[in-house]
């Protein structure tokens, strides 16, 4: 679906997905050591990137959990009522969010650099190659010790599962994150790969998860006081 097509599905109803966040994002997000960064300039609160926020439902979360929060997608409507959602919220909390309607599969041209301690893909499936691309470009923009969050409908959701995108080409399994991101290495930890299960009206529908960590910085070793030479 192009924006376009966005724009109208989400000018049908008041909120297509509802005001809750995801349970999963919530699961493996709320034990999370919101770490701020450090430094002169350094803003007083972790930031997060949700790519292809929608209507804004996790990044509205996570604001009201303690993050700087910059929203994306390419549906001006899904910005506007995720906006118009947030004015429920306190002063504090909104303006902990950037919105803005921008293709997240360009973001020289969005001019979204980071870094940030937590980047969110929920539910963005795009061709094989620029999901690829965007993967490697969003674990690239994570501070040290920031977290990825992937998470969407699983190859296997299409025979198996429930509702979803009936495109094969768009969707992945958690090993094709994985593959993607170029497997573990020193750069970045896989902390989770694994398909889970989402109640829906009908059977339980498949996604595909993945949170992998970029490592902190190292801590040198200082010699205890007294030590033998």
């Amino acid at each position: 679906m192009d924006a376009a097509e966005w724009d109208a599905r989400y000018a049908q109803s008041e909120l297509v997905w509802g005001a809750p966040p995801n349970s999963t994002v919530v699961e493996h997000v709320y034990g999370l050591e919101r770490r701020a960064p450090v430094g002169e300039d350094a803003p007083e609160l972790p930031r997060a990137l949700d790519l292809a926020c929608g209507e804004g439902r996790n990044a509205l979360w996570l604001a009201t959990h303690g993050w700087q929060v910059h929203a994306v997608d390419y549906s001006q409507v899904g910005i506007d009522k995720g906006r118009t959602v947030a004015t429920r919220l306190s002063r504090s909390v909104r303006t902990r969010i950037t919105w803005q309607c921008a293709d997240v599969t360009d973001l020289d041209a969005a001019e979204i650099t980071g870094p940030f301690e937590l980047v969110l893909m929920v539910f963005l499936h795009l061709p094989a190659e620029r999901r690829r691309a965007l993967l490697r470009r969003a674990a690239g923009m994570l501070a040290p010790a920031g977290t990825l969050l992937v998470l969407g409908h699983d190859s296997i959701n299409l025979t198996d599962g429930y509702g979803g995108p009936q495109d094969p080409s768009i969707l992945f399994t958690p090993d094709d994150v994985v593959a993607d991101l170029g497997g573990e290495s020193e750069e970045l930890h896989i902390r989770t790969a694994e398909r889970v299960l989402r109640p829906t009206e009908g059977r339980d529908a498949i996604d595909a998860l993945v949170v992998a960590t970029r490592p902190g910085p190292k801590i040198a070793e200082i010699e205890p006081i007294g030590a033998p030479d």
